[in-house]
């Protein structure tokens, strides 16, 4: 059990899947947390259950707004920095926005940090840094070109970071999440995430849409795996586990052809109807990387990260949740 408590930590995107997520998994831990949110991609109903919370602090702002960032830091001690616009089509679609809330707000977040003298900037990096990179497993230093927009301002975070480090002395670690899901990861939208997409579907009897073949594989990676390194990484006392960067994922390669029949068997359990759906097939994405599998070893060494979670893990308990909370 990883020991930190009785510390404020701001939540950048605290409203959002992983945002909220990590603020419960904080307020258990016995930690002061501060909610900064504009709503854009978050969900109130994500943090209602905290709004009564005494050590729970909501601050509805933009990141794009250095004074809004001066505002939510104050008081704080340590940043987990989670908010960002995702999706690599929205970042082909309007590269602009993108931009301005991945690069300008991360260095508005990080100049308030260094103002407010922070303890630890601890922020959500990405896989989509490997680019075009064909070695696997993906390991932390061998990086290829970006293939989005998106891959791009995630990169230009990790630069900036590590400028921020050398230059002003704010120790950083940036965390390159490998497909996060489970509860609360919302199913709907232009941009949502495949996962939840494909569960809801199939539970409306629709045939979930394959972008391509189905052989493109990822390394997806349950939320409890990325609460756990998140806390590891806000915690840690080892020197030599600062100021650099480290994939969050299981470790374990999965094709969406066998994603999709996972889910098929798991959705299935509740009803049988849903293993006879067929599945269709379209075109492949633009700015994809095709594979996906990362190496958890420095993780594993320098954070003592030890995931729990295999994808079939957690794909029951995922399943389990939607059931529950989404509408079909």
């Amino acid at each position: 059990m990883v020991m930190f408590e009785n510390k404020v930590v701001l939540v950048t995107g605290g409203a959002g899947f992983i945002g909220s997520n990590s603020c419960e998994t904080l307020l258990n831990a016995h930690n002061k947390v501060i909610c900064f949110d504009n709503f854009a991609t978050g969900s109130k109903k994500n943090i209602e259950e905290f709004l009564t919370h005494p050590d729970f602090t909501l601050i509805t702002g933009d990141i794009r707004n250095l004074d809004d960032c001066k505002k939510s830091i104050e008081g704080a001690d340590y940043v987990l920095h989670l908010a960002a616009l995702g999706s690599v089509p929205r970042s082909i679609n309007d590269p602009i926005i993108t931009n301005e809330v991945n690069i300008s707000g991360f260095l508005n977040m990080l100049v308030a940090a260094r103002d407010a003298k922070i303890k630890r900037f601890v922020y959500a990096a990405s896989s989509s840094t490997y680019g075009d990179s064909v070695s696997l497993p993906k390991v932390e230093d061998v990086i290829g070109n970006p293939l989005s927009p998106y891959a791009i301002t995630k990169y230009v975070n990790e630069l900036y970071a590590d400028i921020f480090q050398r230059c002003y002395g704010l120790d950083t670690i940036g965390l390159r999440y490998f497909n996060v899901f489970g509860r609360k990861q919302d199913p709907n939208g232009a941009y949502a995430a495949v996962i939840p997409k494909f569960v809801l579907q199939l539970m409306q009897h629709e045939s979930p849409v394959i972008n391509g073949n189905g052989e493109y594989s990822r390394d997806f990676t349950y939320i409890d795996n990325v609460l756990q390194i998140n806390l590891l990484a806000l915690s840690t006392t080892n020197k030599t586990a600062l100021n650099t960067v480290y994939n969050v994922a299981y470790g374990e390669s999965t094709t969406i052809n066998e994603l999709v029949a996972c889910l098929k068997e798991y959705v299935g359990e509740y009803d049988k109807k849903i293993t006879t759906i067929p599945i269709a097939h379209g075109p492949n994405r633009a700015g994809d990387i095709p594979h996906s599998l990362a190496s958890i070893e420095k993780a594993k060494k320098l954070l003592c990260y030890n995931p729990q979670y295999s994808l079939k893990k957690g794909l029951k308990e995922a399943v389990k949740w939607y059931r529950e909370n989404l509408k079909p």
